[in-house]
């Protein structure tokens, strides 16, 4: 049995689950490797990252690269004495680090590889209407997500389940996915499968602010699912446009109801206490909602306090 020290690097809270299953499983955490600290809202305080948040409070050893390449950085990271390196939601390792120790670098993806290779694996997998997804861990390679598989390990995505949902139950599975690869390694029966290298497998591209914009020419289930797989961050966006008066609003929230009617696309169908936007199949009933300067709320609460008119319009 191999005697492990392990360096970890990951920067969000998805990350956080997993070092400390490492740290609650006793092995050695020779050191944290995680982003640079940086000013965040209004006031621009410099905020920790939740892995930073985290080792500082079990007192583990914290490195923050800017550069990966430094020689710096590379001679401290050699100084760990770490032989082998856990990476969690982090960023690309330049061949000089994922190299380095003897047992080598795994990622853990949350995804089912190759499937949804890329940044937002856990919000593409509901947008694009999977019924199922998981988490993968590999050995790291000059590629992103590409290397040799190590293990899988599977679960089904509920019909209404939001990203925010879908990441909780996808990092506890993932802090049993790392400990079982911990082992495999520690006792020597990691094996792994070449992933194939084709194209024709799904990305998970980088959330932008063009990609989250809903499109209520779309069929009503494709919207109701960007909603759901953005929720609650980034969260989907349109225009409402009111009688001339724009609003970039945020929808966290909705229920997609089937229906033939002869309505425009986008109109907004308004009762007292309900939004309904009409899409080429049926309505998205909007539940719950942000208009800029204003505080998340539910649509009943948003309608106590402002009307819109029998002319509004989503875009």
């Amino acid at each position: 049995m191999n005697n492990l020290r392990i360096v970890f690097m990951g920067t969000p809270e998805f990350a956080v689950g997993i070092l400390d299953t490492l740290y609650q499983h006793n092995y050695t955490i020779a050191g944290v490797i995680t982003a640079p600290d940086k000013p965040a809202g209004r006031g621009q305080k410099i905020k920790f990252s939740a892995v930073k948040e985290y080792a500082r409070e079990k007192g583990l050893t914290i490195l923050q690269p800017t550069n990966l390449k430094d020689p710096r950085f590379l001679e401290a990271l050699k100084s760990l004495n770490a032989n082998l390196q856990v990476v969690v939601a982090f960023r690309m390792l330049p061949e000089a680090v994922w190299k380095m120790p003897e047992f080598g670098t795994f990622n853990l993806h949350a995804s089912l590889l190759p499937e949804y290779r890329g940044a937002a694996p856990i919000n593409w997998a509901i947008i694009n209407g999977e019924k199922k997804t998981g988490v993968t861990t590999f050995f790291i390679d000059e590629k992103i997500d590409t290397g040799a598989i190590i293990l899988k390990q599977e679960l089904q995505i509920g019909p209404d389940e939001t990203a925010g949902e879908l990441h909780g139950r996808l990092m506890v599975l993932g802090q049993d996915a790392v400990i079982k690869t911990v082992k495999l390694i520690e006792t020597g029966k990691a094996e792994t499968i070449m992933q194939p290298q084709g194209e024709n497998s799904k990305t998970a591209y980088k959330l932008d602010r063009d990609n989250c914009r809903i499109n209520w020419q779309l069929p009503g289930q494709d919207i109701y699912n960007l909603i759901r797989g953005l929720s609650p961050y980034p969260a989907a966006w349109c225009f409402i446009n009111d009688n001339g008066q724009e609003w970039n609003v945020k929808i966290y929230a909705a229920a997609f109801e089937m229906a033939t009617h002869s309505i425009k696309t986008g109109t907004v169908v308004v009762s007292k206490k309900e939004i309904a936007i009409a899409v080429t199949d049926g309505f998205l009933h909007i539940k719950e909602l942000q208009l800029p300067g204003k505080k998340k709320m539910a649509t009943a609460e948003l309608l106590n306090g402002m009307q819109f008119s029998s002319g509004a319009k989503a875009y």
